[in-house]
């Protein structure tokens, strides 16, 4: 099982290398093949650096980065009681291996944890590996599209006790 701890800015490099290396593969035919630059390092060192109620995880297998996943307040729509799970990536050559679950799993958590009554994803129209993950991990489309239909949103509640 992996390991999940907190991201750290010096991360961002390692990060910006999973974010290409699981985009390409898994976004194949649904847009261009992106490639490790030294802008897009210095922006993930940026998001890494967010405050609260921004939060990043690394998963570690065998003290090697194969996964990354964020959560913050929803940026569109722009709601005070809805989450986001920003991005969730891991090395295609650990898919199916658990390190997505447990990065799921601690931001799910931690969605809940701040409050949240639901939160969102967004995520490509036909990209159906993570469709069907995220499916089986507890979300479900709810209608909302955007970038004239190539993402659509799915949706997650939360239960809070009394």
């Amino acid at each position: 099982m992996p390991v999940i701890r907190r991201a750290e800015v010096g991360d961002a490099r390692v990060v910006a290398a999973i974010y290409v290396e699981s985009g390409n593969p898994a976004f194949s035919g649904l847009m261009q093949p992106r490639s490790l630059t030294d802008t897009m390092v210095s922006r993930w060192g940026r998001d890494l650096a967010l405050p609260h109620p921004h939060r990043w995880w690394v998963a570690e297998i065998e003290g090697s980065v194969v996964g990354f996943a964020g959560i913050g307040p929803s940026r569109d729509p722009v709601q005070a009681d809805l989450g986001e799970l920003d991005t969730i990536a891991v090395k295609p050559t650990h898919w199916r291996r658990g390190a997505g679950r447990a990065l799921m799993s601690v931001a799910v958590a931690y969605l809940t944890a701040y409050g949240y009554k639901e939160a969102i994803v967004w995520t490509l129209r036909g990209y159906d590996r993570g469709q069907a993950f995220y499916e089986a991990t507890g979300w479900r489309l709810d209608g909302g599209a955007r970038d004239e239909g190539r993402q659509v949103r799915y949706r997650r509640s939360f239960r809070h006790a009394p």
